[in-house]
């Protein structure tokens, strides 16, 4: 017998539609049995008081366009949103103001002899109220969350063995969570330039003058291949967020509770994946505030972090 022969890969089989709200009847969803009874409910109702007065070919003119919405409403999607979902979106997105402005204490009015043209602009509603130093995010509705970034491992190109110590590890997280957690996956646009410069810089300095030729001709590689193509870095974050109960007590100290307990499940976090292999961080204040700048403009020009009101500001120029 071998007993080095490497056991069989582990399978876990998820069910495509895990998403999916539960069928009732007829392979129809609650949603949608509603809707096609309600369809043929006022169908017939139409056709009980009508059908005396009016002929059969305009009953059935009538009726069928009526029916066939009613089963387009309840059956067909669009962007993964069922129709009555997406036709009430757009009704919301229609309505909604077009030209927001960051005013958090709402638009003000103009005086009374200022002729107004057109609407005035809408106030700006994100997400996220403010950062805190300590990294913590308030958000809008009250809660508090926190971003851990985190790296990527090779998974195909490990062993079996290899292979299941990372999914139970990966568990084991998952089942020690207390709270809901986001996992956001997202691509953003790579630039070497810095890195070339950097090999560029240190390439006259090495000691062997085929190492430096070497250093000299990847650092070329790198710019052929910064110019020619659309190079793109995956970023993995980590979203904890706590909400604190609505009890009495000072809105300012329920949120600094809320954001040492969400702080204290992102150390956790931080410890538990980097057992894994992956390099993991805590997001502060300027790196959480970066990365939701370029989740919102990916790519864009990000400006320098703002000094706190107890904080030297000096400039990296040396001065005459």
């Amino acid at each position: 017998m071998r007993h080095d022969a490497e056991p069989p890969p582990l399978l876990a089989r998820i069910p495509a539609d895990i998403n999916q709200p539960d069928k009732i009847a007829y392979g129809l969803t609650l949603r949608q049995f509603l809707i096609v009874a309600l369809t043929g409910g006022i169908a017939a109702a139409v056709y009980y008081l009508f059908h005396q007065l009016l002929p059969v070919i305009i009953l059935v003119a009538i009726l069928l366009p009526l029916l066939a919405l009613g089963l387009a409403i309840a059956l067909g999607r669009r962007d993964g949103l069922t129709l009555d979902r997406f036709a009430l979106a757009a009704l919301l997105h229609g309505r909604a103001g077009k030209r927001l402005v960051a005013a958090p204490d709402g638009v003000a009015e103009p005086p009374r002899w200022c002729r107004l043209r057109g609407k005035l602009p809408a106030p700006l509603r994100l997400p996220v109220k403010a950062i805190r130093t300590d990294g913590a995010l308030e958000l809008a509705d009250g809660g508090v969350a926190v971003l851990v970034e985190t790296g990527t491992l090779s998974f195909h190109l490990r062993t079996t063995g290899e292979q299941a110590a990372l999914v139970g590890g990966f568990g084991r997280w998952l089942n020690s969570l207390e709270a809901p957690v986001q996992l956001l996956a997202r691509a953003r646009p790579a630039d070497l330039t810095h890195l070339i410069e950097t090999i560029q810089a240190q390439a006259g300095g090495l000691p062997d003058p085929a190492l430096a030729s070497a250093a000299r001709e990847h650092a070329g590689y790198l710019a052929d291949l910064n110019t020619s193509r659309e190079l793109l870095t995956r970023q993995v974050l980590v979203v904890l967020r706590d909400h604190p109960a609505a009890s009495r007590g000072r809105r300012t100290v329920r949120r600094d509770t809320s954001a040492a307990v969400v702080l204290r499940r992102a150390a956790e976090a931080e410890r538990a994946l980097a057992a894994l292999g992956l390099t993991t961080r805590v997001l502060d204040a300027d790196q959480a505030a970066r990365a939701l700048a370029e989740c919102l403009d990916p790519g864009a020009w990000l400006p320098a972090g703002q000094a706190l009101p107890d904080e030297l500001i000096t400039s990296p120029r040396s001065l005459p």
